[in-house]
């Protein structure tokens, strides 16, 4: 009989501290919602004490959620698990998640303490957790550079102060596979009383191993993995949770099974790519735009002939139609919906007939109509909401030209109108908006992303605007590069007027 392996899913807490990634309340109940319905075990909603915003939105996930675990991170502070204890209130299965830093490292040069100060901080968190609820599980952050005979002192000594999950973290991405392979074989082996918790992995990329870390910590006793969906997360990113669930699908012998409805995969994957506005490298294992693509002509005669000659993956195993429905300026309704659907969108009736609207305008454009494509459409229903619009951009330039642009903004209502000169189209452009909106602001970051090869394609624009001392991201998405930079400028500005 094949071992449970419980999937933790961080997306909506490690997975959204990415600059620019950050979720409202609403988003991130739709995130949780779908991660329900794709059988994983455990949420990480949040982390309480951090903002106002973050302790809400562990309150609304608790309520709309019925069966997973709801988890609240905390630090070894007690303020932090009363936060996170009130949190969890309207949560009908919750667990605190609390710990420290056990590393010499962290001892020495982030707590200024000692080895048997951290560990009695250790036991007195879990068991503070422990007044308020029986799921407490204790993280020992940068365990991957712990001495493993001081970690297992910290970890059996937090199980007896009643921890029921013990996380070992691979902080920094440091560990290579077979070292934090027997870094949780030797847990197992030497601390007493370790049957009585389930042991966790937690490891991120930065040297690109943490799947392979993941999966060697499992194969070596783990029973709980803590991923994210498309493998986003601080710096380089965390374990990838469609490659950990595949990859134990693919291989039965393994003995391992999970819960994970692995047909709403490349679903979920693109709708956390589009709230997030993040985009999945298109040679991302199995929800890359090109993981089931096949441009050799040997691989497509291979292909043809029997499937398994190149994909060890059914596409349809991970919600993708290998039978896809190509979209054209000719396609209906019907053809846009069904596209629609299988990208994890839902659209009502008005909405469909405005994205189909804007769909064909775009394939009048576009040679074809791809994924990417069709997720920018029903994104930009957005716009709708937003107190400023971009009702026109005009821009004359050319070579012996200095570029002007003519702009118009709808702004709750009332139009205006501004032309300004730059030192080229994008400059102009925003130069316009500057004159309409009376602010000072300061763009930090300008990124423009191609989602596909050819001169007509959509462009992406990622902004990082400073106001007043904070940070603001704005994100576009239009075949006309210059009206996209734009866009992208007012959807930050959005986001602080008003």
């Amino acid at each position: 009989m094949a071992d449970r392996l419980f999937i933790f899913d961080t997306t909506l807490r490690d997975g959204e501290q990415v600059p620019g990634c950050q979720l409202n309340s609403i988003e991130k109940i739709e995130v949780a919602k779908s991660l329900e319905g794709l059988g994983v075990d455990v949420i990480e909603a949040g982390f309480p004490v951090s903002s106002p915003g973050d302790f809400r939105s562990v309150v609304e996930i608790s309520k709309a959620v019925t069966w997973p675990v709801i988890c609240a991170l905390t630090r070894a502070v007690e303020k932090d698990i009363d936060a996170a204890a009130q949190a969890l209130e309207h949560a009908r299965r919750k667990r605190i998640h609390t710990g420290i830093g056990t590393s010499d490292y962290h001892i020495r040069h982030k707590f200024a303490s000692n080895r048997e100060e951290i560990l009695q901080r250790a036991v007195a968190c879990v068991k503070y957790a422990r007044r308020y609820v029986e799921d407490v599980e204790f993280y020992a952050e940068d365990a991957g550079r712990t001495d493993n005979e001081y970690l297992a002192r910290v970890i059996e000594a937090v199980i007896q102060a009643g921890a029921t999950v013990v996380n070992i973290p691979d902080t920094t991405g440091y560990c290579l596979p077979a070292q934090y392979g027997e870094k949780i074989r030797y847990l197992l082996e030497n601390v007493k009383g370790i049957h009585r918790a389930v042991i966790s992995t937690h490891c991120h990329n930065d040297l690109g191993m943490a799947t392979a870390n993941t999966v060697e910590g499992v194969m070596n006793g783990a029973r709980q993995v803590e991923v994210t969906i498309n493998g986003i997360g601080e710096r380089a990113g965390n374990t990838s949770l469609e490659e950990v669930a595949m990859i134990f699908k693919s291989h039965r012998d393994a003995g391992i099974e999970t819960n994970i409805n692995s047909q709403k995969i490349y679903g979920i994957s693109r709708m956390v790519s589009g709230l997030m506005n993040m985009p999945v490298q298109p040679n991302k294992a199995i929800v890359g735009r090109n993981a089931f693509a096949h441009s050799s002509g040997i691989h497509q005669d291979g292909v043809l002939k029997n499937r398994e000659s190149y994909e060890i993956i059914d596409p349809k195993d991970v919600g993708v139609d290998d039978s896809a429905i190509l979209l054209t300026a000719r396609s209906g309704r019907a053809a846009l919906k069904h596209r629609l659907q299988a990208l994890g969108i839902d659209l009502e009736q008005d909405k469909l007939d405005k994205v189909y609207e804007e769909f064909l305008k775009l394939a009048d454009r576009k040679k074809d109509i791809n994924d990417d494509d069709v997720m920018m459409l029903a994104g930009r229903d957005k716009t709708a909401m937003q107190r400023i619009r971009l009702e026109y951009l005009q821009v004359t330039s050319g070579v012996g030209l200095k570029p002007v642009a003519s702009i118009c903004l709808n702004i709750s209502g009332e139009r205006f109108e501004a032309a300004a000169s730059g030192n080229g189209p994008v400059d102009a452009a925003i130069r316009a908006v500057k004159s309409i909106i009376h602010r000072t602001m300061t763009i930090q970051e300008f990124l423009i992303q191609a989602i596909d090869k050819g001169s007509d394609d959509v462009g992406k624009v990622h902004m990082q605007v400073e106001y007043d001392n904070n940070t603001y991201y704005g994100f576009a998405a239009n075949t006309d590069i210059i009206a996209a930079s734009a866009e992208a400028f007012i959807d930050a500005i959005n986001k602080f007027v008003k």
